[in-house]
């Protein structure tokens, strides 16, 4: 510590709740060519309870703390160049309007189409290739033990898989949840952002992706698919 904060007063006369567990940057920003305020969550164990000897817990704190760096001689070194001021933590972000505001009825031919999908990709009932639209390549998910599955909800950008399934080649983006049961009994709640094709009067899987409202199957976030 001394190394990086040269001439930075250190804290003094701390008790075992000031023992810094760990650190960890979440947020910097650049002040000027060369200098940085990087803030840092720290964790601490939680203040004796009244009447024990010992905290129930830990808790995080947050510190702004002025870095400046050289690239002198090619080390690239950093400075603390201030004690830290202790700010609140990050706010969480924002949430924009979901495009997918369709619910399709638990009983319809999507629901059953993904149903028997999942309990391929994440169970291992049957090859996951048989639900894939032509070109998409997608592997199983192994050793998550999980014994079973469950859609429980799905969503869709728009009416055109409420009913029957429509005309060769319709697209659609849909967001699924479902809960899968390990071998433990454990339930897991998990959601995935897909587009369904229709071909043959059934929907086939044509992407897979890991992020929400994320572009087709060849952009970032995307799992497994064809592409647009």
């Amino acid at each position: 510590m001394r190394s990086l904060a040269p001439d930075v007063a250190l804290p003094e006369g701390l008790g075992q709740s000031g023992a810094v567990l760990r650190t960890t940057a979440v947020r910097s920003a650049q002040l000027t060519r060369g200098t940085w305020s990087v803030v840092v969550a720290a964790q601490f164990p939680s203040a004796p309870v009244e009447g024990t000897k010992a905290g129930t817990g830990r808790t995080v704190r947050y510190f702004a703390v002025p870095v400046s760096s050289s690239d002198a001689g090619g080390a690239g070194g950093f400075t603390v160049t201030g004690a830290p001021a202790e700010v609140t933590g990050p706010g969480g972000a924002g949430t924009g309007a979901s495009r997918f505001t369709t619910a399709l009825p638990d009983d319809g031919a999507l629901a059953a189409s993904l149903g028997e999908f999942f309990n391929a990709y994440l169970v291992g009932v049957g090859e996951v290739s048989r639900y894939l639209a032509p070109g998409t390549r997608l592997e199983p998910v192994r050793g998550a033990g999980y014994a079973s599955v469950d859609v429980e909800e799905v969503l869709a950008e728009s009416d055109e898989a409420e009913g029957a399934v429509p005309v060769d080649g319709t697209r659609i983006r849909v967001r699924v949840s479902v809960r899968a049961v390990d071998a433990a009994g454990g339930r897991w709640p998990l959601e995935y952002e897909l587009s369904v094709t229709s071909r043959s009067g059934r929907w086939e899987v044509s992407a897979l992706r890991s992020g929400a409202d994320a572009d087709a199957a060849a952009g970032a976030g995307a799992v497994g698919g064809a592409g647009k």
